[in-house]
């Protein structure tokens, strides 16, 4: 590879402009990013993004659940192209880099390697991936779960919003429902840029994040039954509370994980009285589990733990508690070859950079299971992220993605 190719670096401030440009496709008073998944602040985005991805000179299709995908051509076209990107949707209270940085990143290698006059061998294909998020559609990453045959395209163009809109139908609302076939996009392997989500990088005064691990993620849908009756008529001890109930399934599963730490998490994220009343001892309430670890069999002791803690309280408690597995993802290893190749990178370019796990889910995530896909990370302010105050520099967002091109071309290969 030539002293030019070695030495290329991104254009910083562009990079750091296209970020903040598109944060006005739901720009909140707080600063941060609405912009759910197939809403027409989606739209605007995906506008854009095909417009700059089209004035860079790339291919742009899209598939049947609405997963944009823009080529650059490579030399040797019989060659699978790597794909880079992440994803455009964002939380009801999102920031401006997750998912963002990932995609807008992609372009800016691309913008980048046109800038340089360098052709690759093999081509280069960005990706924005459908709903990633999973904050107006579940499951979360169902685009790309299904580009890899987790689910049938079917099945999730019928999965509903909770104001009963499908998938389907939110598609042809803003206009992207593409006539290409989930999956007819081959990859010859998949790297995605993203902020770490957590504090480790930030703590450790490391710039790149070299994932090599994704946790695994087990979520379920509960149910406590109990007994409505009066609040004041009702002596304590013949209470079938269901809200005492599930506090103590809480602080039980907390105990659960920090015993099988410390790398297990889970969490109660939602809980919802039926029926509520200030007078009433609560009868009925639907929440929902997370449960996560990078060990498959810590996650499978989770489950037999958080299970055998529903039957003691039940039991205890004289109520029932219902307990529904909904989605089972197992832990991420990425690939070996490709892993090394972000590493080789980033020791390279001079970043500080560590071996780390990502504790969220990823379109990568999914990718690996059937094709060789790794992670880049830099860090994020105060590890925060999924809220309006998720915040990056633009040094490091430019590290990020210098790290990404250097990937990118290692893989790809420079044309001679």
């Amino acid at each position: 590879m030539s002293r030019a190719v070695t030495n290329l670096q991104i254009d910083s401030a562009r990079l750091w402009d296209s970020i903040h440009e598109t944060a006005r496709f739901g720009a909140t008073p707080k600063g941060g990013v609405r912009r759910l998944t197939l809403s027409q602040e989606d739209k605007q985005v995906r506008d854009w993004f095909r417009k700059a991805c089209e004035d860079a000179g790339l291919e742009v299709h899209v598939d049947a659940l609405g997963s944009m995908f823009a080529l650059r051509k490579g030399r040797d076209m019989s060659k699978p192209p790597v794909g880079l990107g992440s994803h455009l949707d964002t939380q009801p209270t999102g920031g401006k880099f997750d998912g963002i940085l990932g995609t807008l990143g992609a372009l800016e290698v691309i913008r980048t390697l046109n800038d340089a006059g360098i052709e690759t061998d093999a081509p280069l294909c960005i990706v924005n991936w459908t709903n990633e998020e999973g904050s107006r559609f579940a499951p979360a990453m169902m685009a790309s779960a299904a580009y890899v045959g987790d689910f049938t395209v079917e099945d999730i163009l019928s999965r509903k919003d909770a104001e009963g809109v499908t998938v389907g139908a939110a598609l042809d609302g803003i206009g992207y429902r593409g006539e290409t076939k989930v999956g007819t996009q081959k990859f010859s392997g998949f790297v995605e840029l993203h902020i770490e989500q957590g504090p480790i990088l930030e703590a450790e005064n490391k710039t790149i994040g070299v994932v090599d691990h994704g946790q695994g993620v087990f979520w379920y849908d509960g149910k406590v039954t109990g007994f409505e009756s009066h609040a004041g008529s009702t002596p304590m001890p013949l209470r079938r509370d269901a809200l005492l109930a599930l506090s103590e399934f809480a602080l039980t599963l907390e105990q659960i994980a920090l015993k099988l730490g410390p790398n297990a998490v889970a969490t109660i994220g939602e809980a919802v009285i039926a029926n509520p009343s200030r007078n009433v001892i609560p009868g009925e309430i639907a929440f929902t589990i997370d449960c996560r670890s990078a060990n498959a069999d810590t996650l499978e002791a989770l489950d037999a733990s958080l299970r055998a803690a529903a039957g003691e309280i039940s039991k205890k408690r004289r109520v029932e508690i219902a307990i529904d597995q909904v989605w089972r993802k197992p832990p991420t290893h990425f690939d070996p070859k490709l892993v090394d190749a972000v590493e080789r990178a980033a020791g390279t370019l001079g970043y500080a950079h560590r071996r780390i796990t990502s504790g969220a889910g990823h379109d990568a995530c999914n990718l690996n299971t059937i094709m060789p896909a790794a992670m880049v990370f830099v860090p994020c302010k105060d590890g925060i992220s999924h809220n309006e105050l998720e915040d990056a520099t633009q040094s490091d967002c430019a590290a990020g993605t210098n790290v990404l091109l250097h990937t990118v071309l290692s893989l790809a290969g420079v044309a001679s």
